[in-house]
């Protein structure tokens, strides 16, 4: 298979996409001999290379741009003197070769360059979403990201965990606004979150050193001629105490509600007064950090607005408690977080009938039994993805 061409059609694991042109010089072939001399069809062979240009690549297209021409000459030759079709079909056949050989060559081309497009979008993805095991730090996680633009396949969502001394801290966000301005503003939270959830004892400090971060970048953006003066993120920063198992902290930057999800149902966190990353200045400081209890089977879940805003073609919003509840009352074991992003994930699409008008972020986390790894083990292993 040559390089970035998708094969169409695949048996037993192979390609035969290149028999379908075949098929058609035959059947033109058949046509030309069984029509008789008053209607000659030999010239329709210009039809073989250029549907092989479309579902073939360039060399192979070249291959039956030729074959067009020698069938052509062997076949229209075979008629008496009278009734061949001439010269001009085969020019018309030689230059239908030679152009769909060239539409082919620039098709390969281009994707080729998606996908090196996609190679890069998927490296970024995997930089600002870095992979996380199932079981990391303490904690049983699972998450999902659906880009709205399906070709984007990143954008400013995001959320990690960060094993620390002091803890094990989780974060998620949402970045206000699309493109690569807010894939760069994730990124910048997120290598601070790394770095100071590590680092700093108190949760009010890491959400100060994570204000500051957004304060800088947009400052930077700005002297660099960007139009981000003004862009802000939404989060939820928690803390899961290594002293306190029954307890969380948990500081909301104007983000959407993390919701408990266990045997005894469904409750919402307080939202809390907070203001979004980049704004703590409109309220005169930073939002206050709450305790609040989280028992050890219960699970912690935390999305983006893509999934509250998500609509079904009446206009309806999507109701996660309420579905949420429904799914858990049916099915205990759908607390788990693995089942809980997948039942969401499923909700949210079969709402909005996969139309998703903006990024969106499932992310839920539940403490492991007896703890799990030792806290500051921050070492990368594989991702549990959907």
């Amino acid at each position: 298979m040559e390089y970035g061409r998708r094969p169409l059609l695949r048996v037993g694991g192979r390609s035969v996409a290149w028999l379908l042109p075949l098929l058609l010089l035959a059947g033109v072939v058949a046509a030309d001999f069984s029509t008789g001399e008053r209607l000659r069809m030999i010239s329709w062979i210009v039809l073989v290379p250029g549907i092989s240009s479309a579902i073939c690549g360039a060399w192979t297209t070249a291959g039956y741009g030729l074959l067009a021409v020698a069938t052509y000459v062997f076949v229209d030759s075979a008629w008496p003197e009278q009734y061949q079709a001439g010269l001009g079909d085969f020019i018309l056949v030689a230059v239908g070769g030679a152009l769909a050989t060239l539409a082919a060559a620039v098709r390969v081309r281009r994707e080729r360059q998606v996908v090196h497009i996609r190679d890069i979008a998927d490296t970024t993805r995997r930089t600002v979403l870095r992979p996380l095991p199932p079981d990391w730090a303490g904690l049983e996680q699972a998450g999902v990201y659906l880009a709205a633009d399906v070709e984007a396949r990143v954008g400013g969502d995001f959320y990690d965990i960060q094993p620390s001394p002091h803890g094990t801290r989780v974060l998620v966000g949402d970045v206000q606004g699309k493109g690569l301005g807010a894939v760069e503003a994730a990124a910048a939270l997120l290598g601070t979150f790394r770095e100071a959830g590590y680092h700093e004892k108190d949760l009010a400090t890491v959400a100060e050193r994570l204000e500051i971060r957004m304060l800088r970048h947009r400052s930077h953006t700005v002297a660099l001629g960007g139009a981000d003066g003004d862009r802000f993120a939404t989060a939820v920063l928690i803390a899961f105490p290594a002293d306190t198992p029954q307890t969380l902290e948990m500081v909301n930057f104007g983000h959407e509600p993390p919701l408990v999800v266990g045997p005894r149902g469904v409750r919402e966190l307080p939202s809390g007064e907070g203001m979004p990353l980049g704004c703590a200045d409109l309220a005169g400081g930073l939002p206050p950090v709450r305790r609040v209890p989280l028992a050890m089977d219960e699970t912690l879940l935390l999305v983006t607005d893509g999934v509250t805003e998500a609509r079904d073609k009446p206009g309806e919003f999507y109701d996660l408690t309420r579905e949420v509840a429904r799914a858990v009352r049916a099915d205990p074991r759908r607390a788990a977080p693995h089942r809980l992003v997948r039942r969401v994930r499923d909700g949210v699409l079969r709402h909005s009938a996969g139309r998703l008008a903006d990024d969106t972020t499932i992310f839920a986390v539940r403490r492991l039994p007896g703890g799990g790894g030792p806290p500051g083990d921050d070492l990368e292993q594989g991702c549990l993805r959907y």
